[in-house]
């Protein structure tokens, strides 16, 4: 098990994430199939070429959950009661195919729950970056996770 229980979490803690990941076709392909997103900015390449972007655009929940899931390992797994909601997400640099991401966590707040002795609540900023260093996704993720023991 490789995320942490809530009593190892400390304010300002700051993670990179492993592994890095190249976007593919499919990668967009599929997640704009298997959520029936028929936006042609990110499935017809002839359309994507007239945007002011000329090509298309990867699926923004594709970089979200991405983000998070390569997240998950470092911070969460194994010790997760829930999640409790995702805020503030932005996408301030889109995504193409080709890019490859890289994840970054930082706490920026713990506190006791109040109906669980046994658990407290992290909140997770979450940061997406291509390989310019631009950030493509940004979030923050709340999580009720065990204590220890």
């Amino acid at each position: 098990m490789a995320g942490r229980f809530f009593d190892e979490w400390t304010l300002g803690d700051r993670l990179s994430h492993q592994p890095h990941r190249t976007v593919t076709e499919t990668d967009n392909l599929l997640i704009s199939t298997l959520t029936h997103n028929p936006q042609p900015l990110h499935i017809d390449a002839e359309y994507a070429a007239t945007t002011e972007f000329g090509r298309i655009v990867v699926n923004g929940t594709f970089t979200f959950a991405l983000m998070v899931g390569l997240s998950v390992g470092d911070t969460t797994l194994g010790t997760l009661v829930a999640n409790l909601g995702y805020d503030k997400v932005r996408m301030p640099k889109p995504v193409f195919i080709g890019d490859t991401l890289r994840a970054e966590t930082e706490v920026i707040g713990l506190k006791d729950s109040r109906s669980r002795p046994d658990a407290g609540i992290v909140t997770f900023e979450h940061r997406m970056l291509n390989q310019r260093d631009e950030l493509v996704c940004v979030c923050e993720r709340t999580a009720l996770l065990r204590r220890r023991g």
